[in-house]
């Protein structure tokens, strides 16, 4: 199973996303763990490469498990582990090999071109307190079949008695 791990860097009310060429789809950046790496090595390490700057105050906020299927059969599988950082040093590159990096208002994540399950986890992570962590299904063509979602605090937690 694929281990992907992202970050979101929120600074004055705006996101920095890399808009992907393929698709014209904007993500968080990120990429695939390496061999032996934690997921925060991995989240800063593949910010770092794909941005030309340093993420700072960088914390997780979900943790999700991606599902691709054919005719209801399951045919990939990958984890995704989201991050998000107040601030970064440096400047940003403005263009990669992995495609435009641009400054949005954190509002607009909710209507750029996007996976609808990166929408979900972004929105969380730009607005919203605690981990947050799900299932999403799509089609071979990345349409949403289904998502399933949980959310966990510290306050929820306390009052539950965990």
């Amino acid at each position: 199973m694929q281990r992907i791990a992202n970050l979101l860097v929120i600074k004055d009310g705006q996101v920095l996303l890399l808009k992907k060429p393929r698709r014209g789809w904007y993500v968080a950046p990120g990429g695939k763990m390496e061999a032996g790496e934690s997921i925060y090595e991995a989240a800063i390490r593949e910010f770092i490469e794909e941005t030309n700057t340093e993420p700072v105050g960088t914390h997780l906020k979900g943790i999700y498990t991606m599902m691709i299927e054919d005719e209801g059969e399951p045919v990939d599988e990958w984890m995704l582990f989201t991050f998000v950082a107040n601030d970064l040093k440096g400047t940003p590159f403005v263009e990669t090999r992995e495609g435009l990096l641009e400054w949005h208002p954190v509002e607009s994540l909710a209507t750029l071109p996007m996976a609808e399950g990166d929408r979900t986890n972004l929105l969380f992570a730009a607005s919203q307190p605690g981990v947050q962590y799900g299932t999403f299904h799509y089609t071979m063509e990345f349409q949403l079949l289904e998502e399933k979602i949980q959310i966990s605090t510290e306050e929820v937690n306390r009052q539950h008695g965990q």
